[in-house]
Formats: C-alpha cells, sequence, structure tokens
C-alpha cells in the first residue's frame, strides 16, 4: 500500500502534456547548472580554512603562487557589465579574503561606485567590508559621491579619512573641493584651500586650478585670482578657468585682455579651444564683433574650425553681435549640424528681424532628420512672437505636445504669453498662465506686464504687480513699466503716487546706458551725458541731426517721457537719451556710410525707434541698435522689426 501511494502521488507519464512540462523543466535545469558551472570555472577556487594558516598564507594558495590567476581574476572585474555578475564577483572575493586586498578591493569599489554602475548604495556596503580603507578607498567614494545627487556625502567621507588618521592626497583635495562646488558652500572651500597648503599640496597645478574653479562658481573673483597668481607657470587649463571666472563675475572685457597675456611673455601659453569658446561667449555676450572675428581667424589658423562647437559658438556670437549674414555663411559652411546648430540659427534669425525665415529653417531641420529639442522650440516659438505670427506659434506649441511629446517648461509658456500679449490677445495670455501646470514664476508676470505697457491695460496692469508682489519678486524694472502704463493712459496722479511709493521704498530704477564701440575702444553714455571727452561735439552734432531729422519729418512721440511736463520740456527731456548721444557720436566719428552699432541695456524707447528710423534714411547710415531683448537693423528710413516690439 504505500508503494502505490507513492506511485500514485507521481504525475502520470502518459500525460502528453506532463511529460512536456518534465522534459522542460529538465532541460532548463541542466542548461542552467552548464552555465554555472562554467562561470564558477572562471574564478580560483577559494582557499581551503584552516585556522592553522594565516590568510596571506591562504590567499598564497589561492593563486598557488601564478600571476596568470591574479590577472584573471582582475580581468574578470574590469569585464563586468551586469549587477547579477558584479553580485556575484563580490560573493567570490569576501570568501577568498580578496575583499582586503587592495589592488581587488579598489578596482572592485571603482567598478562598483563609478560608471557603468554607480550604485552609492551597494558601494557604501563595499566600503564597510573593507577592514582598513586606504586613501584610494576614500578617494573613490569621494569622487563618487561628488558626481552625484547627494556631495555632501563625499564630505562625510572626506572628514571620516581625517578623523581616523588616513592621510588625504590632493585628489582627496580636488574631490572634496568638486562637492563644495556643487552646493556652492564657500566657507567650506575656504576649509579645503587652508588644508591643501597645510598638507603641502599647493605645487599641484591641476588641484589649484580646481580650486579657482570653485571660486569662480561661488562668484569669488578676487580669491580665484589670487590662487591663480600663486601659480609659478599656470597653464592654459588655469588660464582657461580664469577667463571663465571674468565672465562669470561680470568682468567680460577683463576676459577679452586675457587672450593676448596669456599668450605673451613671460607666460607665453597657447590659447586651446575651450579658450576660443569661452572668449566666443565673452564676445557674443558683449556684442564685440571686431574681437570675435580676430577669434574666429585664429580658430582657422590653428586647425579648430571644423569643431562643431565652436562652429555653433560663431553662429551665436555673430547673430548677437547683429551680422546675421555672417552666421548664416559660418552655418551653410557646416558639413554636420546637430540640434544646437539648428537652434542657434534659428535664435539668431529671430532676433535680427528674420523670423519667417527663422520658422521656414526650423521646417527644414525637421526634414534633415534632426529631432528639435526644448531649446529648439523655446527659440522658434520666440520668432513667432517677435513677429507676430500668433497662429503659427499656436500651431507650434501644440505640435511640440502632440508630435514630439515634449512637456512645455516656464520658457514656452513665457513665449507664449509674449506672443499673444503683443497682439493685444491679453485676456488669453492671462487664462493661459492661469492654467499653466507649472507654478508661474515672475518672469511669467513681468512679461504679462511688458504687453499690458503696449496696450495701455491698466486694471490688468495692477493685478499683474499684484502677482508680482505676492511672490515678493517685485523690481524696480517692474514699476517703471506700471509707470509707462499709467503715463499712456493719462492717469498722472497714478504716476506721481507711484513715484512717492518708489520714493518711500527706497526703489532705485536701472538708468539707461548706451554703447558703442570704435576702434577697440567703448564709450559708453547715459542721459545727459556729459562725461565724454568730446561732448561739445557730441551735442553739437545731435543740434544738427535734429534739424535735419525735422526737416524729413521727425516730430518727437511724447509718450516715450514719464513726467507730467510741457510739450517743449518733454522733448527737451527725450532729445538726449543715452542712444541718440551714442548715434551722434557714431555719425561724428566715423565716415559717411559706416554702419553704426549701438547697445542699449533696456528697452528701446518709441521716440528713440523713430529717431533711428529717420537718421537712416536721412544720412544714407544703416544703424545696428541692439536692447535687452532684440536687434533693430534700421536701412533707408525702415526697421527690420516693422515697427513691432
Amino acid at each position: 500500500m504505500p508503494n502505490s501511494n507513492i506511485l500514485q502521488s507521481r504525475p502520470s507519464l502518459a500525460n502528453t502534456d506532463n511529460l512536456r512540462h518534465l522534459l522542460c523543466f529538465s532541460s532548463y535545469s541542466t542548461t542552467t547548472a552548464l552555465k554555472e558551472n562554467q562561470h564558477q570555472q572562471l574564478l580560483p577556487k577559494p582557499p581551503i580554512k584552516d585556522p592553522r594558516r594565516k590568510p596571506q598564507q591562504q590567499r598564497k594558495e589561492l593563486f598557488g603562487g601564478s600571476e596568470n590567476a591574479i590577472q584573471r581574476v582582475k580581468a574578470i572585474i574590469k569585464s563586468c557589465s551586469t549587477k547579477d555578475r558584479l553580485l556575484q564577483i563580490h560573493a567570490h572575493i569576501i570568501r577568498t579574503f580578496l575583499i582586503q586586498e587592495f589592488t581587488f578591493s579598489t578596482e572592485f569599489l571603482s567598478l562598483a561606485a563609478l560608471s557603468p554602475f554607480r550604485d552609492l548604495y551597494y558601494s557604501r556596503e563595499i566600503f564597510s567590508q573593507i577592514s582598513k580603507p586606504a586613501t584610494f578607498h576614500y578617494n573613490i567614494m569621494i569622487r563618487a559621491h561628488s558626481q552625484s545627487d547627494s556631495p555632501e556625502q563625499g564630505l562625510y567621507f572626506y572628514n571620516q579619512m581625517r578623523e581616523r588618521g588616513v592621510c588625504p592626497n590632493s585628489l582627496s583635495s580636488s574631490f572634496a573641493l568638486k562637492s563644495f562646488t556643487r552646493i556652492c558652500s564657500l566657507n567650506g572651500g575656504r576649509q579645503i584651500h587652508a588644508r591643501i597648503f597645510r598638507d603641502g599640496q599647493q605645487s599641484d597645478h591641476l588641484l589649484l586650478t580646481t580650486l579657482m574653479g570653485f571660486y569662480a562658481t561661488c562668484e569669488n573673483a578676487v580669491e580665484a585670482c589670487q590662487v591663480f597668481n600663486e601659480m609659478s607657470h599656470p597653464d592654459t587649463v588655469a588660464w582657461n578657468v580664469l577667463i571663465s571666472c571674468y565672465t562669470r563675475n561680470g568682468r567680460t572685457r577683463h576676459a577679452l585682455d586675457l587672450f593676448s597675456v596669456m599668450q605673451n611673455p613671460p607666460y607665453g601659453s597657447e590659447p586651446d579651444d575651450v579658450t576660443c569658446l569661452l572668449l566666443l561667449q565673452a564676445c557674443a555676450h558683449l556684442g564685440t564683433l571686431d574681437f570675435g572675428e580676430k577669434i574666429h581667424s585664429y580658430i582657422n589658423e590653428h586647425g579648430y574650425g571644423s569643431a562643431v562647437n565652436l562652429q555653433n559658438s560663431l553662429i551665436a556670437m555673430y547673430s548677437r553681435c547683429g551680422f546675421i549674414d555672417k552666421a548664416f555663411q559660418v552655418f551653410q559652411g557646416m558639413s554636420e549640424k546637430n540640434v544646437v546648430t539648428w537652434s542657434a540659427m534659428i535664435s539668431g534669425m529671430a532676433m535680427n528681424g528674420h523670423e519667417r525665415q527663422a520658422i521656414l529653417t526650423f521646417e527644414e531641420m525637421r526634414r534633415s532628420g534632426v529631432l528639435p529639442d526644448d531649446q529648439t522650440f523655446t527659440v522658434v516659438l520666440s520668432a513667432c512672437s517677435h513677429g507676430g505670427l500668433v497662429d503659427r506659434g499656436l500651431e507650434l506649441f501644440d505640435c511640440m505636445r502632440t508630435e514630439f511629446g515634449l512637456v512645455p517648461n516656464i520658457h514656452h509658456y513665457g513665449c507664449m504669453v509674449d506672443l499673444l500679449g503683443r497682439a493685444g490677445l491679453l485676456d488669453k495670455a492671462y487664462n493661459l498662465i492661469s492654467s499653466m501646470v507649472v507654478k508661474p514664476d515672475s518672469t511669467i508676470w513681468r512679461t504679462l506686464l511688458g504687453a499690458c505697457r503696449i496696450h495701455a491695460h491698466v486694471e490688468l496692469g495692477e493685478r499683474v504687480i499684484e502677482h508680482l508682489i505676492e511672490l515678493k519678486a517685485e523690481e524696480a524694472g517692474d514699476y517703471v513699466l506700471l509707470l509707462n502704463i499709467y503715463a499712456s493712459a493719462g492717469s498722472w496722479e497714478k504716476v506721481a503716487e507711484l513715484r512717492r511709493l518708489m520714493k518711500e521704498k527706497g526703489i532705485q530704477t536701472t538708468p539707461g546706458c548706451s554703447t558703442i564701440q570704435l576702434k577697440g575702444e567703448v564709450h559708453e553714455f547715459v542721459v545727459d551725458d556729459d562725461s565724454h571727452p568730446r561732448k561739445v561735439e557730441i551735442y553739437e552734432m545731435l543740434d544738427e541731426i535734429g534739424k535735419q531729422l525735422k526737416i524729413a519729418g521727425y516730430v518727437a512721440d511724447m509718450s516715450a517721457e514719464l513726467h507730467n511736463h510741457g510739450t517743449e520740456e518733454k522733448g527737451k527731456a527725450l532729445y538726449y537719451h543715452s542712444e541718440k548721444l551714442a548715434i551722434a557720436f557714431g555719425v561724428l566719428a566715423t565716415p559717411p556710410g559706416t554702419t553704426i552699432r549701438v547697445a542699449k541695456n533696456l528697452r528701446i524707447c518709441v521716440d528713440c525707434h523713430n529717431f533711428a528710423k529717420i537718421l537712416s534714411g536721412v544720412y544714407n547710415r544703416e544703424v545696428v541698435i541692439r536692447d535687452r531683448s532684440r536687434f533693430h537693423h534700421f536701412r533707408e528710413g525702415y526697421c527690420s522689426c516693422r515697427d513691432y516690439w
């Protein structure tokens, strides 16, 4: 009976489904066992545990004195590409005591903590199993965390190694600095700076360069320069960090000067492709075309001309200097164009008054097979905004979500608010802000406030200011915009009331400033400026220009003046705006027919816009004015913006 019960408990082989199942399971089990056996054969057998023998003797027996066996284990660690294999290796090096061997533990820890796995939790477990971690072990952990979302954990390991008496080297300090850079802790970085000198690491130029980068990121140019001056022979990398530091901290003109200084005695450092990239960005920021062309020549002379990132920067630089034809020439000459290339070209066209061409370029990009990204849609929507192309902008905004699966961010919404607001669709713009998935920031509200100024919408303008106050993000420029709205609507009582409020709050407005560059020298003007050495000649020229323009039909637009003065007083106040002084100096100091290029820190006012437009026809001059948001190319009495800005 027992036997029959046993037989009955087994599945019947007469059932073909059961038979197939058993055969498949048997095949799977055999295959799996073979694979496991093959993998285990790759790893050396663990030594037999014997309490009478020391671990060193057992590890020696593990390899049988064979260097090939050691190299085989190292090769297995290096070739590991899956987490399962990693765990198997981990188990093996624990069983064989290899976890305590410096060579193997550093190799394995590096594999887990850095690329390709970057498993910080698991790497901390491995680290805890090393009985006496050395400097290299700590460096791996500090480095891995400095590249992660928890850089402060790297500082924990840095402090721990010092507490345990493990001597940090220059790499330890470098990785710790990178952690402090990530969290922007100036005091923490200064502590590392002090320890660098205390530990005698100040001769390591690579470490000092990292220290410079830390100070640059923390916007502390003074201490970055001090570190640079402590270097006996700064190399090109150090110069690049110094240039970057200057541009980050608003000393862009000084950054350009370093291009010559670094090449001259006693330094004699040769600028590389990174130097050129940084300087092109500085030129784009300042609008210094002459210097940008100089860098372009250097790039071609030194064989960097085919670098895509430099070509992209050249497109951006020429576009930001108002030379869109030159930017397009660089663009057409590129054999390889990536998404950054196309985006830079579309942006350049948009800001220089070629909005429709920008959209055509976007379509060409799609046909070429390059997928647009977030930045591409930002610049193409900006093109629609500058050109007043409302329907096309709405189509593209919908297209980015439905066709490309991109979720609109705050910049895309900002472009749409600007597009609708400029076109006078203020209610739609306000409703769009109210329906945003992301919380609207101060820039969004400020954009709508600018549209309220254009269309003199007092009620909505006041509502927008309330939103800015709620965000605690109101700026002096916001109150100026509201002043413009009140002045345009003729609400002079509200203008006076707002001025009193601004005075009580101590709100200081940014004065308008215009610059013009001639022969490498930058000339700066503010309203009613009397500081220029040629001020008498400039004002005489401005008077002469005024007479000629009045003959041609120029009449001052009083809406640009925010004070409730009489017509004559308003005209005088408008007459000496900084743009007009800069243009007058350009006419005075350059030969007839020369293009006059002016940069303005604020939005150009309506009256100065009309002034430049008529002057371009009367004096047969091309006038290019770059204001806060775009370029205005004045030719033969017309502007590239078609009076829509």
